[in-house]
């Protein structure tokens, strides 16, 4: 593993994924994070849902709060789950009026969570090309979609995973963002098949600190995402010892991140765990500076 010394001269891009706030004090735990990380200038910001939907008010209000109070640029997460064709068709033509111009389009998780099985709404989109498709003919949003280096749990096999990757990219999404991963030489294989299957739009690694070892062990396995015995040694002994586990984090994370600048990679999508302090120390040694203060 090499690392790159002139990192500043690098035009790297950045985007962070949020939780939804379920609370008036989470809101503004939210903002804080929104906050600490604007001056790193992120190509795009987002908030998810919950499982089945859930905390989708507090979502969609989030990001039009984005849109009239930052100069941030929101990407509105939007599931198939648990709504009509006409409630989320109603919600994109909401989005468009309040200035929100990209979408993160997702089939969702079930309301029974990862792992749970997915029933489609019985008069809403079946699957995310539909959902790209339908937000398409209400607007020229730009679209992102997600990807699964190592494949999506309910997917029999990658090369089917893959498949339907293209169809969400022939329906319009113009780029992949990657469930999160630890091993990069995985991730560059996958990305290879991906071309290898004609897929030429942007594959955007997500990235995730480890700020709690077992937590991330578990999400991992429920979403199809291995964790390398060496990242469990990293974490060893660590379990009541909260000021070493951030640092441990951050230092394994930007040894991931840098191997990726180093083998050519230049976007980053950071599933933050609306851990802004930790994240901002990772961008800032990738080389990554503050701009002037984005208006909140």
């Amino acid at each position: 593993m090499r690392f790159s010394h002139n990192l500043g001269a690098l035009d790297l891009r950045v985007s962070f994924e949020f939780f939804p706030p379920k609370t008036e004090k989470m809101e503004d735990a939210l903002w804080m994070a929104i906050k600490r990380l604007a001056p790193l200038a992120p190509r795009f910001v987002s908030v998810t849902y919950g499982a089945g939907g859930t905390t989708r008010e507090r979502t969609h209000a989030t990001v039009a709060r984005i849109v009239r109070e930052t100069d941030l640029k929101p990407a509105a997460h939007l599931t198939c789950v648990g709504a009509s064709r006409a409630e989320i068709d109603e919600v994109v033509r909401g989005y468009w009026d309040a200035g929100v111009r990209h979408i993160v389009a997702l089939r969702g998780d079930p309301a029974g969570g990862v792992g749970a099985r997915y029933t489609p709404h019985p008069d809403g989109y079946a699957s995310t090309p539909d959902l790209i498709a339908g937000i398409k003919a209400i607007g020229d949003f730009e679209i992102s979609v997600s990807a699964y280096p190592e494949k999506h749990p309910e997917s029999p096999d990658l090369h089917s995973d893959i498949a339907i990757l293209k169809r969400k990219v022939e329906a319009g999404a113009s780029r992949a963002i990657t469930q999160f991963f630890f091993d990069n030489d995985l991730f560059e294989r996958y990305v290879e098949r991906v071309r290898a299957a004609g897929i030429h739009v942007p594959i955007v690694p997500g990235i995730v600190p480890v700020v709690n070892f077992e937590n991330t062990a578990t999400f991992a396995k429920k979403a199809g995402a291995s964790v390398p015995d060496w990242l469990a040694r990293r974490f060893e002994g660590l379990e009541d010892d909260a000021a070493t586990r951030q640092l441990v984090a951050a230092a394994v994370c930007a040894e991931q991140v840098m191997d990726l600048i180093d083998r050519g990679y230049r976007d980053f999508h950071f599933y933050t765990m609306n851990r802004a302090d930790l994240v901002y120390a990772i961008c800032h040694m990738m080389g990554l500076r503050a701009k002037p203060a984005t208006t909140l």
